[in-house]
């Protein structure tokens, strides 16, 4: 974990984790809702330090379980808001809530995905969120944000649902966000991150 990686409002992430490998887009375990945790062990603990030495590895903002392949409802995220204040956090089962009427105000930004490497395009999402869920041992936890730290919560509870934000675009944006990924395919071996460097920033 960086050294200057806050500490999460229900404790610091969990360390000592491998980097694995990412899982891509059209992968099974992508597509489908992923399995509710249900045991608060070792295990899960385990599989968490994986998940967060992969997403530092892969330089993301955040990183759930089926992109390493696992069927885990659980993610992990080290994200800035849109004041630039991070926050760190694990989310079990997660619950998104959003603006609903004249509260809800959607925002078109540039977003991409750690499972379609090195291509992005614009996605409209609401530029507030919060999810509700539990952390590692089996506590209540909540992480409400704006800016990229809201995208960054609603992108990775849709993983625990099966779906990518390939899934909430027009088509013509999935075509060129898949030819951005194949132009930079060679940068992207399949088991990248493994062997990465972790980002210290």
């Amino acid at each position: 974990m960086p050294d200057d990686a806050p500490l999460a409002p229900h404790g610091p992430l969990p360390t000592g984790g491998t980097v694995r490998p990412i899982t891509r887009w059209g992968t099974p375990v992508m597509h489908r809702p992923q399995a509710r945790v249900t045991s608060y062990d070792d295990a899960l603990r385990a599989l968490a330090a994986d998940m967060v030495a992969t997403m530092y590895a892969a330089d993301g903002v955040g990183l759930a379980a089926c992109q390493i392949g696992e069927d885990v409802a659980m993610f992990v995220f080290d994200c800035p808001d849109e004041e630039r204040v991070r926050t760190v956090g694990l989310v079990c089962n997660p619950t998104l809530t959003l603006p609903e009427g004249k509260d809800r105000v959607l925002e078109e930004d540039d977003e991409g995905c750690l499972s379609l490497p090195g291509a992005f395009v614009d996605c409209a999402r609401p530029d507030r969120a919060r999810v509700d869920g539990f952390g590692l041992d089996g506590e209540p936890v909540s992480f409400e944000g704006t800016g990229l730290l809201a995208r960054c919560l609603q992108h990775e509870t849709d993983h625990t649902f099966g779906t990518v934000f390939g899934d909430r675009i027009p088509t013509k944006a999935r075509k060129k966000l898949q030819k951005q990924h194949e132009a930079e395919a060679d940068e992207y071996p399949p088991d990248w991150p493994v062997g990465e460097s972790p980002d210290p920033d």
